[in-house]
């Protein structure tokens, strides 16, 4: 076993769960996830059956990850987030068969007790802030508050919101990176 799992952790048959990996108290990895390297599973974590979680993925305490979610490399989830995974739930309805997929992709951030409405991708480097209700597609390194989400922002791949001057140009304060801001869309300069 090449990853540390708490003793009252609960993984079940079926899982790949990547060297370094570390998943703590009363968690429950259920069959035929696929965990990355290098990952950390916080207390009280549900992570349902064929959810992918790429390398280096930081999932804090109280997160439900439900069928249909992938999480590429990079991505934090903050503590009590969750994801859904069937758009119009009933209890006496079955409706295993209509899970939809939700991708986060690279580097995304997701604050603390936001809610993913599933169907809804999360774009590289993007950055929910706490308690966002996500409804709709994010796009890559947007900044995404409230109830229902609404983007204000772009972030950088650091996590410091981008300012941009007048010709589309911002610097991030901390890498010294550049981006450009060109219909509608960021992206890094090369």
């Amino acid at each position: 076993m090449d990853y540390f799992a708490h003793e009252t952790a609960v993984i079940d048959e079926g899982c790949q769960i990547g060297e370094g990996t570390k998943i703590w108290h009363f968690s429950h990895i259920m069959k035929d996830c696929i965990i990355g390297h290098n990952c950390n599973i916080g207390q009280n974590v549900v992570v349902s059956p064929d959810v992918i979680l790429g390398n280096n993925v930081k999932v804090q305490n109280n997160v439900s990850i439900y069928t249909g979610v992938i999480c590429e490399d990079d991505v934090f989830l903050g503590p009590s987030m969750v994801f859904t995974n069937v758009t119009n739930p009933r209890s006496a309805v079955i409706r295993r068969d209509q899970y939809e997929k939700t991708v986060v992709k690279k580097g995304a951030s997701i604050g603390a007790n936001a809610t993913i409405v599933c169907g809804n991708d999360i774009g590289e480097f993007a950055f929910i802030g706490a308690g966002a209700v996500i409804t709709k597609e994010v796009k890559p390194y947007a900044l995404v508050v409230g109830n229902p989400g609404k983007q204000v922002g772009w972030m950088s791949e650091y996590g410091h919101r981008l300012e941009f001057d007048e010709s589309g140009i911002a610097t991030c304060l901390e890498s010294k990176e550049r981006y450009i801001l060109k219909e509608g869309f960021v992206e890094k300069s090369k």
